[in-house]
Order: C-alpha cells, then sequence, then structure tokens
C-alpha cells in the first residue's frame, strides 16, 4: 500500500477471491456463530436460506485476510525496490456493514476497496485518516457483502 499522500480517491484494488467450502463454513460457524443454517445441512435446507450459508462473520473476516494479505504483498514489492514501507495505524471503525445476499457453499467471494475519501488528520499530522468502500462480489456478479472503513494511514516525512 502506499503512504496517505500517494493515494488517489477512486482508486479500486481487487484483494483476492475465495472459494467457501461447506467445511470450512462449518467449523468457522461452530467456533464463532454456530446458527443451525451455518453448522447442520439438515437444518438450513429447512431455513430461509435453503441451503448452508457462510456467517457473515466469516465473509467479513475472509475480507480481513486479503486485505492484509495485498499490504503483505505490496510491502514486500516496496522494500524489493528500495522504497520505504508506510505505516498502517488502527481503525476508528467502519459503518455501514450489509450482508445483502446469503454465501453458500461452493461460492466463489471476490473482495475489492475502493478509496472513497482522504482527510488529513488535525490532532496527529503524520497521519491521515482513509475512507474505502469494501465489497464482496460472488461468482455471479451479485454484491453479497459491503461496509465503510476508515484507517490511519502514514504520510510522507
Amino acid at each position: 500500500m502506499s503512504y496517505f499522500d500517494e493515494m488517489q480517491v477512486g482508486t479500486r484494488r481487487v484483494l483476492g477471491s475465495h472459494l467457501f467450502t461447506r467445511d470450512e463454513i462449518i467449523a468457522f460457524a461452530r467456533n464463532y456463530d454456530p446458527q443451525t443454517f451455518h453448522v447442520d445441512e439438515e437444518a438450513a435446507k429447512r431455513s430461509p436460506f435453503g441451503a448452508l450459508i457462510a456467517s457473515g462473520w466469516h465473509t467479513a473476516a475472509t475480507w480481513m485476510k486479503y486485505l492484509l494479505e495485498e499490504r503483505t504483498r505490496d510491502d514486500a514489492e516496496r522494500r524489493a525496490r528500495g522504497l520505504p514501507v508506510p505505516d498502517f495505524g488502527p481503525s476508528p471503525g467502519f459503518k455501514n456493514l450489509r450482508w445483502l445476499k446469503p454465501v453458500y457453499a461452493g461460492d466463489t467471494i471476490t473482495y475489492a476497496t475502493e478509496v472513497r475519501e482522504k482527510l488529513p488528520s488535525k490532532s496527529k499530522p503524520e497521519w491521515g485518516l482513509l475512507m474505502a468502500y469494501n465489497t464482496g462480489t460472488n461468482q455471479h456478479g451479485d454484491l453479497v457483502f459491503d461496509f465503510e472503513s476508515t484507517v490511519f494511514v502514514r504520510r510522507r516525512a
């Protein structure tokens, strides 16, 4: 990723795609969201979804995994070119998290992020606030997950 000053509003990056398997859906749900339509195929058939689906928290955690993998790749590329690697600070939060369509076993979700706004920090001039729109889209082109995020990003010295 880039320094705050290098980032351009409107820049969209595809973070990666993930195949949600039956076993992965059940394993995640058993640990973190054991509702019947996430852990029991027979009960899921009788649910409003008609089949086993991934927890929304599973789809969100997978987005985070792909974001961090993208940052790791970008950092390695910057180091290889002899460029400094910017720091990312904490996130003060997110808003408008939505699970728009179910993610079924066998669905492949492609995750992306788009820079929507940048604000220099008033209290910490070495940092800026980056606002992004984040999405997950299934193999049919349906938006299944989205939210708006904010994160502190280091400015160039």
